[in-house]
């Protein structure tokens, strides 16, 4: 039964069924063209970018469908494989599944001045474009843990687990690796990035901590004081939480920075529509409203006390491709049931 649980957790998690409908959808201008954008980002955090773009555009009728991330990717591919009728454009922040996308030859081809400035971590192919910059983040409640307990490295989050299980027993959370494909990524560049990787889950397996599939229950527990400690959090979803309980760290030894990942679908009806959404996104006017949002994030070295040589951008890249391997996969995803106790069923 083990292993038939185990097998079944690797097959639902490679190939994520697509949801019936999306999570939730918005509506913005009233104009004749009809444009869909499908994104992963939460609807009320990007709402003054989409809201300035209608304004900019009132021939346009713009609908925002919000996904979960695996959801999305399952959708988007059947699209392209079936030849139905994709979003206009997708945005997404499992950057590894665009990249799938791209390299199964299901984006259409952009080049603008604004597109090609981009580093090229940020750009790839001229088909996937990286928008924002996040970190993934350690939060803590800061009304239950004082700053000397605060542990600002993956190292001293182990030296603190050792220390203290008895605290941190239930109490340390984040994301389920199964159910969110952004949860994977960071794991997986965890894998890659650090030798703490291994001895980490296995401190996790041993206080009993938590795996969720959303970064909004996550910091309302953390908030609540359910969770002491929450890793690999998008520091982007921390800013819009509107929780004074919850402090952010930026870990020393290495911090993942994200961009979420644009792409034009090779059959959208309204391509021209979706790289002048992509032009306005890069733009000065878009990068400040999203700066606004915590979606981009300037890390200075003297106020955030992270070098820059602790910065890990994920790149939109082929090597992404190897995150998506079946057995690479099946590996981790292994690694994680063992440590987060479903090797004994749902």
């Amino acid at each position: 039964m083990m292993l038939v649980w185990r097998m079944l957790m690797f097959l639902a998690a490679l190939f994520p069924a697509a949801a019936v409908s999306q999570e939730a959808t918005a509506r913005y201008g009233n104009g004749p063209v009809q444009f869909l954008l499908r994104s992963t980002t939460d609807n009320t955090i990007i709402r003054p970018v989409i809201e300035r773009f209608a304004e900019l555009n009132p021939q346009l009728a713009i609908t925002y469908e919000q996904w979960g991330s695996n959801a999305l990717f399952a959708q988007s591919r059947a699209d392209c494989q079936e030849g139905s009728v994709p979003a206009d454009a997708i945005l997404s922040s499992a950057v590894q599944q665009m990249v799938w996308l791209v390299n199964a030859a299901c984006a259409h081809p952009y080049r603008s001045p604004a597109a090609l400035a981009l580093p090229p971590s940020r750009r790839w192919r001229d088909e996937l474009w990286g928008i924002t910059t996040e970190p993934a983040v350690i939060v803590y409640n800061k009304q239950l843990l004082d700053g000397a307990e605060v542990p600002r490295s993956r190292f001293a989050l182990l030296d603190a687990l050792r220390a203290k299980p008895g605290l941190y027993r239930g109490r340390i959370a984040t994301y389920d690796i199964a159910a969110s494909g952004l949860g994977y990524l960071f794991a997986y560049s965890d894998s890659l990035e650090a030798t703490t990787f291994g001895a980490l889950l296995e401190s996790f397996a041993r206080v009993n901590a938590v795996a969720t599939c959303c970064s909004a229950e996550i910091i309302a527990g953390v908030a609540e004081g359910r969770f002491l400690i929450a890793y690999n959090v998008l520091g982007s979803y921390v800013a819009n939480a509107s929780a004074p309980e919850v402090g952010t760290i930026l870990p020393e030894d290495y911090t993942l920075v994200l961009s979420r990942a644009y792409m034009i679908p090779k059959t959208a009806r309204q391509k021209n529509v979706a790289a002048k959404l992509l032009d306005f996104l890069l733009s000065p006017e878009a990068q400040e409203l999203l700066a606004n949002a915590g979606l981009v994030t300037e890390i200075d070295a003297i106020d955030s006390g992270l070098s820059p040589s602790a910065r890990r951008s994920i790149p939109l890249a082929p090597s992404l491709l190897v995150a998506l391997d079946g057995n690479r996969r099946a590996l981790l995803l292994d690694f994680w049931s063992d440590a987060f106790g479903r090797s004994d069923g749902p």
